[in-house]
């Protein structure tokens, strides 16, 4: 029975998983030091701790706002970023960004971009944690249209375009690209 045959079965809400969508995997050498350091930097939230093998803290559930996020301890091809390199990042969206920024550099996060407003109607800022992930705080402070800001901050021949994709989907996988 292919997958499209199974089949409907009930939604499962699972209390030990995370209910956002997407939810990131960071890796870091010490996660109960990151435990309470992103809490304290950052305003996160412990969700859950799980320890392994003689009690040192393995996995963790964090969240801010609607938003969640796990860590795990480094190990086997699991690795936090090292040196000057930048495969990736998190972005948080926060009530008070200059707020938010004070706490950050309070508590010993490096200032990688200070609190600015962007053309594209948000005020934002970059630091990294104590494993050197970068993390960017972002607040709203104007909505503007993609089309009124695309061209000052890219070269004259780019185009930003708004796409709507909600209406294609229909919360099934579709074959073929349709």
């Amino acid at each position: 029975m292919g997958t499209s045959e199974l089949p409907h079965q009930k939604k499962i809400m699972n209390r030990s998983a995370p209910a956002a969508t997407i939810v990131p995997v960071l890796i870091y050498e010490d996660v109960e030091k990151a435990i309470e350091w992103l809490c304290r930097a950052f305003g996160l939230s412990e969700r859950l701790r799980a320890s392994g093998a003689g009690g040192r803290i393995t996995h963790a559930q964090l969240s801010i706002g609607n938003g969640d996020l796990m860590i795990g301890a480094s190990g086997a091809e699991f690795r936090p970023p090292h040196g000057e390199e930048v495969s990736q990042y998190v972005l948080v969206h926060v009530e008070d960004v200059d707020q938010h920024f004070e706490q950050a550099k309070r508590s010993g996060a490096r200032i990688v971009d200070p609190p600015k407003d962007m053309p594209f109607g948000e005020r934002l800022y970059t630091v990294e944690d104590l494993a050197g992930r970068r993390w960017t705080f972002s607040e709203s402070i104007a909505d503007i249209a993609p089309e009124q800001w695309a061209p000052s901050e890219f070269s004259s021949d780019s185009e930003i375009r708004a796409l709507d994709c909600a209406p294609r989907f229909t919360g099934k996988v579709l074959k073929g690209g349709n």
